[in-house]
């Protein structure tokens, strides 16, 4: 698309008539050649800086991602807009592999999106040399640093991919980046002259603020019933997920609940009646929010503290995309700081158990030493853990060390829908249907809902729908789509809503699992350190809220933003007598009549808010109607 400008490109697809702040020089500084840095907060468009770029370059875009939903949500999007994308992830046949592998390299196909761990085989490393990679662009590139808050070990592989390859073109993105993780991605992925651009994490539209209080059930309605709009309550646990949805409603508020332990077709459901506002309120663990544009959330309530500050600003941050006026509200008490701290004593679980726990999975699925290297199994905790007697949270996070280490990969259920291709030419097709009357009604009507594209592509497919089109059961349609599959006339890939682990390495003998225990312990101090920066931030009550998300993303400032509840705090406190009625209670227990006649030059009502204020804060207290200082 050389003869176009990249904003005739925005316009012709987007129908954006000009890019948002920082977008253009990022993209100018791609096309140029450059190694870029982009860092942009939730909602800033990031996806532009590399989707225009990509569709301006010749040659496809190979975009590295860790996030499964994000990566089908970007196809899906970009699809709609008439462009040529495709992405591999863990749990895709073979078949299904080596044909968007096919389309990649033949099909004129404009955007390729891959895990990281997708890179390093030799079937993609083969493939990829035959593409003619017009641009790599690495989302999440926090993922690369151990001192971030989300490290996957696979990103580390991506600058040989890079040198192998020798692709020019390349940038790396992220919504949330300290110092150290900035240097660190620089550093990793050797960048030469890197150009680095930063957006501001302040967010002028969006209030942050805290209540540190014992009833967050009735502070949570109350801010519901004041903030109109659609909102997201993040906790901790799936079943309070539904528990709090419960609630709401009771307490006529349109709500319901999410998390990644329901099946493929209800979350799907469930995300689609949020976007569209038949439901105003989603509660949800931190499964929900990732790939889903909905720009004009109003409040974001964390009802459960987060395990860093990069999580809660990414969260928070999924309110007003739309720019305009939003909120960002945590809600805690003095047991869930104890709780954040004792749950990040929790994750540091010891080598003994990461062995075991290794050993157990090998045992589960009944892998020998060297086998089964990138293969993909469906995986049922609870069964597991309740098989090998393992201990539930510390088996969890056992796990989440297995996938830090680069030798597992644990994702949700990704089958929400079936999917087919015919794999035989129409004739063979023809014939086999002539030979086996039984299934010729079910191959007729997959014809004739998808055409003859059903030879060429994957297609989704809902085995309900085909049983009411032929009046068939639904179980007997799955046993024909079956039986054709084994008869090797069709591929099928039945939905299933069950997560699967992924070995991304040959099986080790446990004893000898490659495990860095320096490292280990010094991700574990990590760990702690952002669990205290989340801890800071929630208890201050004199600092802007946005200059500390600012400051702990390494952006110095002295600005304060004015709208978040200390900001807010500091200008009502300016205007109200409160030192003046301290210092009076302090020479002697006054009624608040005597105060008001004592600081007539401040109007009554000024008096007795600060009063309030005061009560509230604790410093003063009354009895019988008179008012003194707490010692």
């Amino acid at each position: 698309m050389a003869d176009k400008q990249p904003v005739d490109i925005l316009k012709q697809y987007w129908g954006y008539p000009a890019f948002r702040e920082l977008q253009d020089e990022i993209i100018d500084s791609v096309i140029s050649g450059h190694h870029t840095l982009a860092l942009l907060p939730t909602g800033g468009g990031k996806s532009i800086c590399f989707q225009v770029p990509g569709l301006f370059l010749d040659g496809i875009c190979i975009v590295i991602s860790p996030l499964i939903a994000l990566m089908k949500d970007q196809v899906f999007q970009l699809k709609k807009r008439g462009i040529k994308a495709a992405a591999l992830y863990s749990g895709m046949s073979r078949k299904e592999i080596d044909f968007t592998l096919d389309n990649c390299i033949y099909g004129g196909f404009k955007f390729l999106y891959v895990s990281p761990e997708r890179i390093k085989t030799e079937l993609f490393l083969e493939r990829a040399k035959q593409m003619n990679i017009g641009l790599l662009a690495i989302d999440e590139a926090h993922c690369i640093s151990q001192w971030g808050y989300d490290f996957r070990p696979p990103y580390l592989e991506i600058a040989e991919f890079i040198n192998e390859l020798e692709i020019k073109n390349v940038i790396a993105l992220t919504a949330s980046a300290t110092k150290q993780v900035k240097e660190d991605i620089v550093k990793r992925l050797e960048f030469d002259e890197p150009h680095i651009f930063q957006k501001s994490f302040a967010r002028a539209n969006l209030s942050y603020s805290v209540f540190n209080l014992e009833n967050k059930d009735q502070k949570m309605i109350d801010i519901l019933n004041r903030v109109g709009g659609t909102g997201i309550i993040y906790v901790r646990s799936r079943k309070k997920t539904k528990m709090l949805s419960e609630f709401l409603k009771r307490n006529g508020i349109n709500a319901d609940f999410y998390h990644a332990g329901l099946s493929g077709e209800e979350r799907s459901r469930k995300q689609d009646d949020w976007i569209q506002n038949r439901i105003r309120v989603i509660v949800s663990t931190n499964a929900f929010g990732m790939g889903i544009d909905k720009p004009d959330v109003r409040v974001v309530i964390h009802y459960d503290l987060p395990d860093s500050l990069e999580a809660y600003y990414q969260e928070a941050g999924r309110a007003g995309r739309d720019e305009k006026k939003a909120y960002a509200v945590a809600l805690f008490h003095q047991g869930d700081l104890d709780e954040l701290e004792s749950r990040t004593e929790q994750m540091a679980v010891g080598i003994d158990l990461i062995k075991r726990v290794y050993q157990a999975l090998a045992n589960y699925y009944k892998l020998a030493v060297g086998s089964n290297a990138f293969t993909s199994f469906e995986f049922d905790y609870v069964r597991f853990t309740s098989n090998f007697n393992l201990p539930t949270v510390e088996t969890y996070y056992a796990l989440n060390k297995l996938r830090d280490e680069g030798l597992i990969q644990i994702s949700d259920a990704f089958h929400p829908t079936s999917k087919i291709i015919f794999l035989q030419s129409h004739e063979d097709v023809y014939r086999f249907q002539v030979a086996h009357g039984a299934v010729d009604p079910l191959i007729k009507a997959l014809m004739r809902l998808y055409g003859g594209e059903i030879f060429t592509d994957y297609h989704n497919i809902k085995e309900k729908e085909l049983a009411r089109l032929i009046k068939e059961s639904e179980p007997n349609i799955i046993k024909q789509l079956q039986y054709l599959h084994q008869s090797e006339v069709i591929e099928y890939q039945q939905a299933s809503d069950r997560p699967q682990i992924t070995f991304l390495t040959p099986r080790y003998d446990s004893n000898n699992l490659p495990l860095d225990k320096e490292q280990i312990a010094w991700r574990r101090q990590v760990a702690f350190d952002k669990t205290k920066a989340v801890v800071d931030y929630v208890t201050n009550e004199k600092t802007c809220r946005t200059r500390i998300i600012q400051e702990y993303f390494d952006e110095q400032t002295e600005d304060n933003c004015g709208v978040c509840d200390v900001c807010l705090k500091h200008k009502r406190d300016q205007n109200l007598p409160l030192e003046p009625i301290l210092n009076q209670l302090k020479n002697e227990p006054q009624k608040l009549e005597n105060l008001r006649v004592v600081l007539k030059k401040y109007p009554p009502e000024k008096v007795e808010e600060a009063v309030r204020i005061l009560l509230d804060r604790h410093e003063i207290r009354q009895l019988e109607g008179v008012l003194s200082v707490v010692e």
